[in-house]
């Protein structure tokens, strides 16, 4: 496979902990570098570490004496030491919502938490990802930060790009959320909408990468994908720290590409591999829209491939067709005893106007799907309400507003005048 060539020699590349990439299926090792892809059996790489060794509780209190962000948690990321320093975003350590409200409705007996991602700089968990690859783009000397998007993420390049000093330039399917286009153009890169669906858009980006167009272009998503899935991993980090370093019994997470999710549970093994939290039995649960859920078919189907469908779903930040990451979110739902669910658009709008009666949330779709599908686990038997479950918001709604916009209207409209308000019956 061939490697691009950038500015700087990846030899001395130097990304804190990160000691290699390593391919999840046969084990090769490869030195540091804008690859994605095993160039012995072609399967996906990933971020090999010497991780922190010694007292536990020594690196408890170091992480905690850190930034107010998820640089607090730099000694376990493929990031420099100094990254704290650098221009960045500085997303992360975002609330972790005591949802007492929701779990009464729910019928939740064991404590649930809302891990409300939309508090990130532009509103959505993408911030965390591409912070880690804006520190490994740097790296390796690229000039162009670019990606393929289902919208939250052009947004957040388009921010951490600014803020850097990159060059941008991304590409969406062009029939996005308005509310999604406008947050990624505003940051004034090169936005490109693509005729299709986001798996088109993908395969574009690919070939642009082996294109002397695509020269010194740091795609987050896709050669710099090993460093950008880690990101994901804080979701995990401050889930614990938050909950006084424990595991809960259940997390219930969106599955796009499913590298969320993957990375969730590495983020929970390397904790525990740590001795940062007590080694306990966890479930991990994968939420999709019934308009777009191979992950979920194949699991309820018992099978090991997911097979790729055409997304057709308001969920459109999650309306990938053709999972990266798919076989790998099934092996650690059955390894954890959890499971995979889809709901409908119509649940998808019921839950999200839920969460914002009973938490004052206001997820945008994806948020509903995770909603939407605690609710179906628990209904149909498969989560124990008697767990500590979290539950995760990736974005605001106000990037999917016309997903509601339907159902949410003026309560009544009347003339200034008490009679008035009378008359509609709103006096309680």
């Amino acid at each position: 496979m061939a490697v691009q060539t950038v500015a700087n020699s990846t030899d001395s590349v130097s990304l804190g902990p990160a000691a290699a990439l390593s391919c999840r299926e046969c084990g090769e090792r490869f030195a540091l570098g804008p690859i994605f892809a095993c160039q012995v059996c072609f399967g996906p790489l990933e971020v090999a570490y010497d991780l922190p060794s010694g007292d536990p509780e020594a690196l408890r209190k170091r992480i905690e004496a850190g930034p107010g962000n998820l640089w607090r948690y730099a000694p376990l990321l493929p990031v420099p030491e100094d990254v704290a320093s650098k221009p960045n975003l500085n997303p992360g350590l975002t609330k972790l919502v005591k949802a007492d409200n929701l779990a009464r409705e729910l019928g939740v007996t064991g404590g649930l938490h809302v891990k409300d991602d939309s508090g990130n700089p532009t509103h959505s968990f993408k911030d965390r990802v591409v912070a880690i690859a804006v520190e490994a783009a740097r790296a390796f000397g690229f000039t162009t930060l670019s990606c393929s998007s289902t919208g939250n993420l052009a947004g957040a390049v388009g921010a951490a790009a600014a803020r850097a000093g990159f060059r941008s330039c991304v590409f969406i399917p062009h029939d996005l959320e308005a509310g999604k286009v406008v947050m990624a153009a505003v940051y004034g890169g090169d936005l490109v909408g693509i005729e299709g669906t986001y798996d088109d858009v993908n395969r574009f980006c690919s070939e642009l990468i082996g294109d002397p167009i695509g020269e010194g272009w740091g795609f987050v998503n896709v050669n710099l994908r090993p460093y950008y899935g880690e990101g994901s991993k804080t979701l995990a980090y401050e889930i614990a720290e938050q909950l006084g370093w424990r595991i809960p019994d259940n997390i219930v997470i969106p599955i796009a590409s499913g590298s969320q999710l993957t990375k969730i549970d590495k983020g929970l093994k390397e904790l525990i591999g740590l001795g940062l939290v007590e080694d306990k039995p966890y479930k991990i649960f994968g939420a999709q829209a019934e308009g777009c859920s191979p992950v979920s078919r194949a699991f309820k189907d018992g099978h090991d491939v997911v097979r790729p469908v055409k997304p057709d779903t308001i969920a459109k930040s999650l309306a990938i067709g053709n999972p990266a990451d798919g076989p790998y979110v099934l092996d650690i739902c059955r390894r954890t005893g959890g499971a995979v669910e889809d709901v409908t658009d119509e649940q998808v709008v019921d839950a999200i106007t839920l969460l914002a009666r009973t938490e004052g949330i206001f997820a945008e779709t994806a948020g509903g799907v995770t909603v939407g599908v605690l609710r179906k686990l628990i209904e149909t038997g498969q989560l124990d309400p008697a767990g500590e479950t979290v539950v995760l918001n990736t974005g605001d709604g106000l990037k999917t507003l016309d997903a509601v916009a339907p159902t949410a209207r003026p309560t009544a409209t009347i003339r200034p005048s008490l009679d008035a308000f009378r008359a509609a019956g709103l006096t309680g």
